[in-house]
């Protein structure tokens, strides 16, 4: 069993439960609550917000697949490569954002830092 994949695939795991079950009242639940957006900005936004779902289902099967029940790392090297776009793009939204939040009010790029690291820690060692 390669341990530092199934450590990513863990984390992984608990942010997809985090996104779910703890954004879902505090993102989610407001935004469709907001009568002061027009309904296809909304909605649209609500899909995105059930493809961000998908796909931290999806990073934490790319994970818990090769560390569970053996096979390739390849589908591992891939999860990586979304935690570190994730990451990327999370860190940087900051810089690039017009409005001012500090990390702490916008911490999710940083949750992926760890994942990438175990991820290609395991995948490529």
């Amino acid at each position: 069993m390669a341990y530092p994949i199934l450590a990513a695939g863990g984390l992984s795991a608990i942010i997809t439960l985090i996104h779910v079950f703890m954004g879902g009242p505090e993102v989610a639940r407001p935004l469709l609550a907001a009568g002061d957006l027009e309904k296809q900005p909304k909605y649209v936004a609500y899909y995105c917000w059930h493809l961000v779902s998908i796909s931290l289902g999806l990073m934490s099967l790319l994970f818990l697949w090769p560390a569970l029940w053996g096979g390739s790392n390849d589908l591992a090297f891939m999860g990586s490569i979304m935690a570190t776009l994730f990451a990327l793009w999370g860190i940087g939204l900051r810089q690039f954002s017009k409005a001012d939040l500090t990390f702490t009010e916008l911490p999710q790029g940083w949750l992926f830092v760890p994942i990438a690291i175990f991820g290609f820690w395991g995948s490529l060692f």
